[in-house]
């Protein structure tokens, strides 16, 4: 057989209401039996089931639609599992998505070419429903992580949170949590709050950041960019003006006022800003940056805020 299908599982629904869906899986099998037994138990779980009757039609299918786990028989007329998990590893646009074979062959050599192949795990023939759908839900957790974990690291390694449109949050860092429960009275662990969802609805990555006040420190939440269909990625950055003066001070042996001066040069404000601010002439201001700046050892103010920064972060 040359084609792949989907199966309509709607003449197996369940009269309850149906699950909410939990992640894509291609089932690989050249039994139409087989495919119709996965095909239902997994779509009863919750999953969209998506199959294939061949090698060629699964490359085919995984490539339109990058599934989030792949049930792979080992043993197929024609491209075999074994090659099929290897061509998707040698795809970019595949490469690690977990592949869970499927085999009757038990033997140690037959494990052990699945997993150098590049599968994640197996499950022999027959196969048992519910240990089928147990390995799927641990890989599919285990790849959500990795994406999570991905799109954080290209954030930056910042305390992120992942949330949708509506403000549901459905995923965050222990440090973006404990922020938001410093920073917001009320705060529910799976919502955001009003004003952030409000941003949320308009913002772009280059926008100005949403910043919640407490005292001398703020939180700044930046939209880093989409989750894929999770939603989008909200780096958070705290910022305590009292604990970045007294770095400044420390590090840099300046005195309170040059500190707060330059703090604000590395926010970008001009001379006459810094002086509405700190209530001093603008030429005061350029008094203390005569002196902050040998202290610091450079000799510009964007050298001078660079400096800053690498000590406060950004």
């Amino acid at each position: 057989m040359n084609v792949a299908y989907e199966y309509d599982n709607h003449e197996h629904a369940s009269p309850a209401a149906p699950a909410a869906v939990r992640g894509v899986v291609l089932v690989v099998d050249d039994q139409p039996q087989m495919l119709a037994l996965l095909s239902e138990v997994l779509g009863d779980a919750g999953y969209t089931v998506i199959v294939a009757a061949d090698g060629r039609s699964a490359l085919e299918r995984a490539r339109m639609i990058t599934p989030d786990v792949v049930l792979l028989d080992a043993c197929m007329p024609g491209m075999d599992g074994f090659e099929v998990c290897l061509r998707m590893n040698a795809d970019a646009s595949l490469v690690g998505m977990p592949v869970i074979f499927m085999t009757g062959l038990t033997e140690s050599e037959h494990i052990v070419k699945g997993f150098r192949a590049g599968g994640a795990d197996y499950v022999t023939k027959p196969v048992k429903p519910d240990e089928v759908c147990v390995r799927v839900e641990a890989h599919l957790k285990r790849a959500q992580a990795q994406r999570r974990a991905d799109m954080v690291v290209s954030a930056g390694g910042r305390a992120a949170i992942i949330a949708d449109d509506e403000g549901r949050v459905r995923w965050h860092s222990s440090r973006a949590a404990a922020y938001l429960q410093r920073y917001v009275e009320a705060a529910q662990p799976d919502m955001l709050p009003g004003g952030l969802v409000r941003w949320l609805r308009q913002a772009e990555p280059s926008s100005r950041p949403y910043e919640i006040a407490r005292g001398q420190a703020r939180l700044s939440i930046r939209l880093a960019g989409p989750a894929g269909a999770e939603g989008w990625i909200l780096t958070l950055v705290e910022f305590d003006d009292e604990a970045s003066i007294n770095d400044f001070v420390e590090r840099f042996g300046l005195t309170l006022r040059q500190a707060e001066v330059l703090l604000w040069v590395s926010r970008g404000k001009t001379n006459r800003d810094i002086g509405e601010i700190l209530d001093m002439k603008p030429r005061t201001v350029n008094k203390h940056l005569e002196h902050i700046f040998p202290k610091l050892g450079v000799e510009t103010r964007a050298a001078a805020a660079a400096t800053a920064l690498q000590v406060i972060g950004p």
